[in-house]
């Protein structure tokens, strides 16, 4: 049941504090969806993480936050200037009381795909996971491009 927010006959307005939780919940729901945007396909939920890229230089600084992923977990493929991320993480809590068995599983998934502004080389990349913090070096391709010569009139 939906309080009424104004009184008949144009009275002053009255606080609805169901309101005010529904609106919160809202503004909260929002902020997590710009901090961690999901996509649905097939029913589950895969997380988007942001992705900072770095130029320096010879190579590329690709960082993102994968939060409680095991390097195990994570898949990492570059193909010309695509990199893809992928990434899995999963807890199982089992807790017995008396009376009864409960057991919690809780799956994430974690996939996103960028254009890098530049063709990168295999040789020399590497990538480390700290704290939920993945970060990748990614060395630049270096086409060598071949002298012009200048004829003098």
């Amino acid at each position: 049941m939906r309080w009424p927010v104004k009184r008949p006959f144009g009275g002053p307005a009255r606080w609805d504090p169901f309101e005010e939780i529904r609106r919160t919940q809202e503004r909260l729901n929002q902020l997590f969806e710009d901090y961690m945007p999901m996509e649905e396909w097939g029913g589950s939920k895969i997380y988007a993480p942001a992705i900072d890229i770095m130029d320096e230089d010879d190579k590329l600084v690709v960082t993102t936050d994968l939060p409680g992923v095991n390097k195990e977990d994570i898949e990492l493929s570059v193909k010309d200037d695509m990199l893809e991320i992928s990434a899995k993480s999963g807890k199982e809590k089992e807790v017995e009381e008396e009376g009864y068995l409960r057991r919690e599983r809780a799956y994430t998934r974690f996939y996103r795909a960028v254009r890098l502004p530049s063709n990168v080389m295999d040789e020399g990349s590497t990538a480390k996971i700290e704290n939920g913090v993945l970060t990748i070096t990614l060395p630049k391709l270096k086409l060598e491009e071949p002298k012009k010569r200048i004829q003098i009139e």
